[in-house]
């Protein structure tokens, strides 16, 4: 299926939640979300065993008493970490592409047939999520603030970003552990962590025309302004993973801790060995190829400048478990190509 990608470098976050009435909590609920395409083999060595599990985040310690059958994924992007643990949500926050389709094709086989309730993105109802009946909200992905999260935790166990990483900046392999512990499986997620990162190096060790050279993951213009992302962003981790940087002087120009902008003046910054522009359609790539300022950067007119787009551009976006993989087969010749 064709899949049309819209911008994801500036995240819509969920502008409201009111408490309101949770009465929908008493709503017939539908077949437990974990047993959808799970045999016993897939639940991992710990099991119910695992429970009571406490983790601890951001707005402090989150406790599941019991193994999890109705899982919740409100993060923009949670839904890979839990399918790679063999667990299908209920109910999937909306992120980007088709609005009738929240699994990507690195996701299918793990998704199977499974249709559950598709959460719009821009805000959530409570009682939405409430009448889903979760035992589990996993929100490592959602940006929520103390008050959002606070609701939340009122209609089932809520798990949000770790303390130690700011919102939408929890590495892949820590939104994994987390979702492993949560779901009682932490010696799976061990596992699924060990083989990607294994992947990872493998590709690095094959590429070492990727050792040390810099690289810049920009976009379409926002607001006049050139966008791009810092070394703690889950996407730039990828190239990092690679063995490359992120010129310090781009990250000091950030306005935030994985995103800034800087103006046409200033668009020099972008320049680096390998310059990446992440585009949503082929108006964006246009916007881009015909803009003056970025065509005079000595990265596109050395021909080191590559878009990333379609699937590639979600892989990316979702950094995970089952997406990187996905990525590294079909991205990295690419990149390849451009630094070969």
């Amino acid at each position: 299926m064709s899949r049309t990608r819209s911008p994801f470098g500036r995240r819509t976050l969920i502008s409201s939640l009111t408490l309101g009435t949770l009465a929908a909590t008493a709503l017939a609920g539908c077949a437990s979300g974990s047993d959808d395409g799970q045999d016993d083999a897939s639940s991992g060595a710990a099991g119910e065993s695992a429970f009571p599990v406490s983790i601890e985040h951001t707005y402090g310690t989150t406790e599941i008493p019991e193994e999890p059958e109705r899982v919740v994924s409100l993060g923009y992007t949670e839904q890979d970490a839990i399918l790679a643990l063999g667990v299908v949500p209920v109910g999937v926050r909306y992120a980007f592409g088709p609005e009738d389709d929240v699994f990507f094709p690195w996701a299918d086989e793990a998704a199977g047939d499974a249709d559950p309730e598709i959460l719009p993105r821009a805000e959530v109802d409570p009682e939405q999520i409430a009448a889903l009946q979760p035992d589990l909200i996993m929100a490592v992905t959602a940006g929520l603030t103390e008050e959002e999260y606070d609701t939340l935790s009122e209609i089932a166990p809520t798990v949000v970003q770790p303390a130690e990483h700011i919102a939408f900046g929890t590495p892949w392999q820590e939104q994994t552990r987390i979702t492993g512990q949560a779901l009682g499986q932490s010696e799976r997620a061990e596992e699924l962590i060990a083989d990607v990162e294994a992947q990872v190096e493998e590709a690095a060790a094959a590429h070492p025309e990727f050792a040390g050279r810099t690289v810049t993951l920009s976009g379409p213009a926002y607001e006049g302004e050139y966008p791009f992302h810092t070394s703690d962003d889950t996407r730039t981790r990828f190239f990092l993973d690679l063995g490359m940087t992120v010129d310090p002087a781009l990250d000091a120009a950030a306005q935030s801790d994985f995103y800034g902008t800087v103006s046409r003046e200033e668009a020099q910054l972008l320049d680096a060995d390998v310059l990446v522009f992440q585009v949503g359609s082929e108006a964006e790539r246009a916007g881009i190829e015909g803009d003056p300022v970025l065509a005079g950067l000595p990265t596109v007119t050395e021909g080191r400048s590559l878009f990333i787009v379609d699937d590639d551009y979600a892989a990316l976006q979702f950094a995970s478990a089952l997406s990187l993989p996905y990525l590294l087969d079909s991205f990295t010749p690419q990149l390849a190509e451009v630094l070969g």
